[in-house]
């Protein structure tokens, strides 16, 4: 088989039906008619399943890979990746906001650089000021701390060899950051700028922005507990002067030491980087304790549409 085109559906009810339209239009130009389109329900708690059987009844090229629960949109999506079988792959949302029409232009671009991946970048992030300096900032800040060159703004929507999506499929992670394993799988990957539509608002809460910022960190980057390493280091640096002071102060000067404001002081902002610190290496223990209990990345109810599922 030449295509697939992978998607995932949540709350995807009123745009299944379009996306699988223009989706099919998309792959015609492409692949002619070897191709394949595969739908992963993740959990949607509207009928979107329901529409994608429907769909699949009646298009023997659409395949629904129903998920028992929803396991969140990254697992989702390497549990379609891992269902596909053409030698290239699609990747893509399936909420309209991307575009199904930007296969021929990576294509094009594919064909062009002999290259593995063509990805898609927002030349300006959507949404509004705080959206978009947030969005800047994660980007920034993963960077910093990582130092893996994550582009600013990436889409989910990229076509992908076959041999690269075999690659990708190879990391067995728990805790996924998708976005990062794009980038550390490697081959000859290009950029092309797109724009998507607006077509609902985001369900990006700050919360929700600082717990994958949180998660891509450290399951990319053992920086911060170098940092705590050295942060305690330089406190210890501090003090052991600190320490030496009072004790010459106390053989040659006699004066007396009235310091109840810096002990206090100091024991707050002790206790406060402690507790941080605690709080960053149990960051990591839940991270090590979730993938040694080594729990199916999904699990699959059902598959409809294909004949040997």
């Amino acid at each position: 088989m030449k295509l697939s085109i992978v998607a995932t559906l949540y709350q995807s009810a009123r745009y299944v039906e379009e996306f699988c339209a223009r989706a099919n239009a998309a792959a015609r130009r492409f692949a002619g008619d070897d191709y394949e389109i595969v739908l992963v329900n993740d959990g949607s708690p509207d009928n979107s399943l329901d529409i994608a059987v429907r769909i699949s009844e009646e298009d023997p090229r659409v395949v629904v890979v129903d998920l028992s629960r929803n396991f969140g949109h990254y697992k989702a999506m390497m549990t379609g990746l891992s269902h596909a079988v053409g030698d290239y792959v699609f990747l893509i949302d399936s909420d309209i906001e991307e575009d199904p029409d930007w296969l021929s232009s990576f294509a094009e671009e594919m064909e062009r650089e002999q290259c593995d991946v063509v990805f898609g970048v927002q030349e300006q992030r959507k949404g509004g000021f705080f959206e978009r300096w947030s969005g800047q900032w994660f980007y920034r800040i993963f960077r910093f701390i990582t130092g893996l060159p994550l582009p600013d703004n990436i889409v989910t929507a990229r076509l992908m060899s076959r041999r690269y999506v075999d690659a990708l499929l190879r990391h067995d992670e728990r805790e996924v950051f998708i976005a990062g394993l794009w980038l550390i799988t490697g081959f000859d990957q290009r950029p092309q700028v797109v724009r998507k539509r607006s077509s609902s608002d985001t369900t990006y809460t700050f919360g929700r922005k600082m717990s994958v910022l949180i998660n891509s960190i450290t399951a990319f980057s053992n920086a911060p507990l170098v940092a705590i390493f050295y942060v305690g280091v330089a406190i210890s640096a501090v003090a052991g002067l600190y320490a030496v002071s009072l004790i010459v102060n106390w053989l040659f000067f006699f004066k007396p030491l009235s310091g109840w404001t810096s002990v206090m002081a100091s024991i707050w902002l002790l206790g406060g980087l402690i507790i941080s610190f605690i709080g960053v290496i149990g960051v990591y223990l839940s991270k090590i304790f979730s993938e040694t209990k080594r729990r199916p990345y999904t699990i699959v109810r059902k598959i409809y549409g294909r004949k040997d599922a």
